[in-house]
C-alpha cells in the first residue's frame, strides 16, 4: 500500500476483521487444541502457560501487521476506551464492534474447520464462569483484566512513550493478564472473543451459558471506559497558574 494514501473504510474494517479472527483461532483455538492433545490427562501450569503465550504472541502479530491499517483494535473495550480519549470517532465505533464480532465469529468458526467437532465437543474454548466462581467474582475478574490490558494498550501507545515497542508490552500484557485469570472466567479480557466462539459453539450444537454474557460484556466494556477515564488522568496536562502581571509604577523625578 503507498504510504501516502491513507486506507479506506472496507480495509479498516477488513483489518479489524482479520485481526480478531487471527486472534480467536490462534488464542481460543490453542484451548480445545491442548484438551484434545491432553486426553485425559489433567490440565497443568505448563498447558496454561502455551495458551497464554499463542494468545500473547498472535496479538504482538497483529499490531505489526494490521496496526498500520486499522489501529489494529481487535477488541471493543480498546475502540470504546479510544473513543472515550477522543483518539478514535465516535461515529465509527459501531462499524469497528460490528467488525470484530463477526471476525470473532468466523475465527472461531475456522477453530471448527480445522480440529472438527472434537473442537466443539471440549468446549471451543468458549469463556465460562462456575465451579464455586459467582457472577460478582466473575465480573470483577473480566473487569481488572481488561482494565489493565486496555490502560496498557492506552499508555503505550502515547506519543511520549517508548516508540516501536506497541506491540510487545500488549503482547506480553495479555500473556501476564491470562495466568491469574483463566482459572476464573477463562479469561476473554475482549467482548468479541466472548461472542465469537459462543455463537459458533452453540451452532454446532453445544451448550452455551448465554445468562453469563452480559456479565462478561458489562465487565469488559465498563474497564474499558474505566481505563480510559484513568489515562485521560494520568496524561492530561495541567494549566500551571501564571503569576499576575505586576506594574513599576516610576516615581516621578
Amino acid at each position: 500500500m503507498d504510504d501516502h494514501i491513507p486506507p479506506s473504510t472496507p480495509q479498516k474494517l477488513a483489518a479489524e476483521a482479520l485481526g480478531t479472527g487471527f486472534l480467536v483461532f490462534i488464542g481460543v483455538g490453542a484451548v480445545p487444541a491442548t484438551l484434545i492433545i491432553n486426553g485425559d490427562s489433567p490440565f497443568t501450569m505448563a498447558d496454561l502457560g502455551i495458551i497464554s503465550l499463542a494468545f500473547g504472541t498472535i496479538v504482538v502479530a497483529t499490531v505489526y501487521a494490521f496496526g498500520h491499517i486499522s489501529g489494529n483494535h481487535i477488541n471493543p473495550a480498546v475502540t470504546l476506551a479510544l473513543a472515550v480519549t477522543r483518539q478514535f470517532p465516535w461515529r465509527r465505533v459501531p462499524e469497528y464492534l460490528a467488525a470484530q464480532v463477526v471476525g470473532a465469529t468466523l475465527g472461531a468458526l475456522a477453530i471448527v474447520g480445522v480440529l472438527g467437532q472434537q473442537a466443539n465437543d471440549v468446549g471451543l474454548g468458549v469463556a465460562s464462569y462456575g465451579g464455586g466462581v459467582n457472577a460478582g467474582q466473575a465480573f470483577t475478574g473480566e473487569f481488572i483484566g481488561t482494565f489493565i490490558l486496555v490502560l496498557t494498550v492506552l499508555l503505550v501507545i502515547h506519543r511520549a512513550a517508548t516508540p516501536g515497542f506497541a506491540g510487545i508490552a500488549i503482547g506480553l500484557v495479555v500473556f501476564a493478564v491470562i495466568i491469574p485469570l483463566a482459572p476464573a472466567t477463562g479469561a476473554s479480557i475482549n467482548p468479541a472473543r466472548t461472542l465469537g466462539p459462543m455463537i459458533i459453539h452453540q451452532l454446532y450444537g453445544g451448550d452455551v451459558a448465554w445468562s453469563q454474557a452480559p456479565v462478561y460484556l458489562a465487565a469488559e466494556l465498563s474497564a474499558g471506559a474505566a481505563a480510559a477515564l484513568v489515562y485521560l488522568a494520568l496524561t492530561t496536562a495541567r494549566r500551571v497558574p501564571q503569576p499576575m502581571a505586576t506594574t513599576t509604577v516610576k516615581a516621578p523625578a
